[in-house]
């Protein structure tokens, strides 16, 4: 017989928790600090966004600056004196086209904002014609009259004759004074000129604050092309500089993370560059084609636009689109196809052209950035989304998809980044 088995748990051991393992006095007040040294850091940002926005310019054209500078140190030339000779080359070449196309810039523009007006007037007219409920809608204005109620018609029939014909009398020179300002003011039905005016006023006094102010814009593309030039010429001091923020043990890897977001904002940029001399040309020539006043103008705002990707080439067509209506909505319809089909081909032609191992970019999460950069920082904020985008993403990539999750990410032939043993899928 076997004796009879004890029944009593067995007491579970304790173990001490480590004294390491609490928060200590110092602890806490460490963690306090970081957070608020976090928090004074955002603030001063927040204050000096206008400073951060133009060093972010004055870093991103410095690293296009320092890979020119690099070839021409093979040929001997010191860094210093190749970072000037670009920039000041650069500024030449633009003084030089603008010299040869600033007579025809200037008539064309003159004319762009002389006939834009009528422009928009007759494509109100248009869309009144087709959809007045629309029309309505986008002015905010009702033009459309309520049926009379049955008590209302009463008090109507209620009302002396005097009345009525005191009212009737009122309301035709009403209507006279009103013909008499449309003649006076050179046309009927500018509601909308006038709500665009003052839509496009209040928009321009948040999208362009620096604009306000010639001296702040003087300065801050001074210090951009400044700063362009001293991180052409020595991008190693400013970059090791910042290696020397994290540990040791860390360097090698942020070195690799730094190279990886300069090689990545200096393809963006000359990307953007040729993009924008090659649409500003393209929509030039599709406007001289197609016969619409002062093409040459507004292929400059196309070009310059660009730089701006998804909302620029957006706001280009508008004015285009508008001076068609001068003609007839059928140009008008024709212009925006064009642009449709210049923007079509660049983005499955010239793009994964220029942009061999290109940015994996989301489309949705670049549309969402600039709607926010846009909304905190105005049109400086709407220019940068993209490069900060991008530039952000490379260390999320790098340092977390990789060294924290562990999924290696590998650059493949069509340039997105993709891991490189996915997961296996069920069924």
């Amino acid at each position: 017989m076997t004796a009879p088995r004890d029944t009593k748990p067995t007491p579970r051991k304790h173990h001490p928790r480590p004294a390491s393992a609490s928060w200590r006095s110092a602890d806490i007040l460490r963690a306090a600090a970081i957070v608020a040294g976090l928090l004074i850091f955002l603030k001063l940002l927040w204050v000096a966004n206008e400073l951060v926005i133009v060093a972010f310019l004055g870093t991103l054209f410095g690293v296009a600056v320092a890979a020119g500078v690099d070839r021409l140190e093979r040929f001997r030339v010191p860094r210093g004196v190749g970072a000037a000779f670009i920039v000041v080359t650069f500024l030449m070449i633009l003084y030089t086209l603008g010299s040869f196309v600033a007579p025809t810039i200037a008539q064309q523009g003159h004319e762009l904002k002389l006939r834009l007006p009528d422009a928009v007037e007759r494509a109100e007219k248009w869309l009144n014609s087709r959809n007045p409920s629309l029309m309505s809608s986008l002015l905010g204005t009702d033009t459309t009259k309520a049926p009379l109620s049955v008590d209302s018609a009463k008090a109507s029939a209620a009302i002396p004759a005097q009345v009525k014909s005191a009212r009737a009398a009122a309301a035709q020179d009403t209507i006279a004074a009103n013909d008499t300002a449309n003649k006076v003011h050179g046309g009927p039905s500018t509601s909308l000129r006038e709500n665009l005016g003052k839509k496009l006023v209040g928009s321009a006094h948040y999208l362009f604050p620096f604009l306000t102010s010639t001296a702040e814009t003087f300065a801050g593309l001074l210090l951009i092309l400044m700063m362009s030039v001293y991180i052409g010429s020595d991008p190693e001091t400013y970059k090791n500089g910042l290696l020397h923020l994290f540990p040791k043990r860390k360097r090698e890897r942020m070195d690799e993370v730094m190279s990886a977001m300069s090689t990545m904002l200096r393809k963006w940029l000359v990307t953007q560059l040729i993009a924008m001399l090659v649409i500003g040309a393209a929509s030039t020539i599709a406007l001289l084609i197609l016969g619409v006043k002062a093409p040459f103008a507004l292929g400059i705002i196309a070009g310059l636009l660009e730089f701006v990707p998804t909302v620029g080439p957006i706001l280009s067509a508008v004015p285009a689109i508008a001076m068609g209506f001068l003609d007839s909505p059928e140009k008008a319809l024709y212009v925006g196809l064009a642009y449709l089909a210049i923007q079509q081909l660049e983005n499955h032609l010239l793009i994964p052209l220029l942009m061999k191992g290109g940015m994996d970019l989301p489309p949705v999460l670049t549309i969402v950035t600039q709607g926010l950069m846009a909304l905190l920082f105005g049109f400086l904020g709407l220019m940068i989304a993209v490069p900060l985008l991008a530039a952000v993403m490379v260390p999320v990539k790098m340092l977390y998809v990789e060294d924290a999750l562990g999924d290696d990410m590998i650059v493949e032939e069509d340039g997105e980044l993709e891991p490189a043993n996915p997961p296996l899928r069920s069924g």
